[in-house]
């Protein structure tokens, strides 16, 4: 244990950070998971914000988060794109009789 009362001051400080960083570092993979499992653009959109305030506060270094937003947007684009296939109906030419 620390004898000096700015370094039993900093220990204090520390078990507080370590706890905002630690539920914060657990919503971002929480986020994460759920847009890899539902690849929704409203999801996406969450990950987005709490990717970038994460690095702000440097919680993660900024290139990672810009490595994981693009990896689940390309993964949500491509189910919108299957999506969207899937839903537009094949025209077909009518015959006039």
């Amino acid at each position: 244990m620390p004898i000096i009362k700015s370094a039993i001051k900093k220990v204090r400080k520390d078990k507080i950070r370590t706890a905002r960083n630690k539920k914060r570092e657990d919503t971002l993979k929480d986020l994460i998971k759920k847009v890899r499992k539902s690849k929704s653009a409203k999801d996406l959109q969450a990950v987005y914000s709490a990717l970038d305030k994460a690095a702000k506060v440097k919680l993660i270094h900024r290139n990672r988060a810009a490595r994981l937003k693009s990896r689940l947007s390309k993964g949500v684009k491509e189910t919108i794109a299957i999506k969207s296939q899937l839903k537009s109906p094949k025209k077909v030419a009518k015959k006039k009789a």
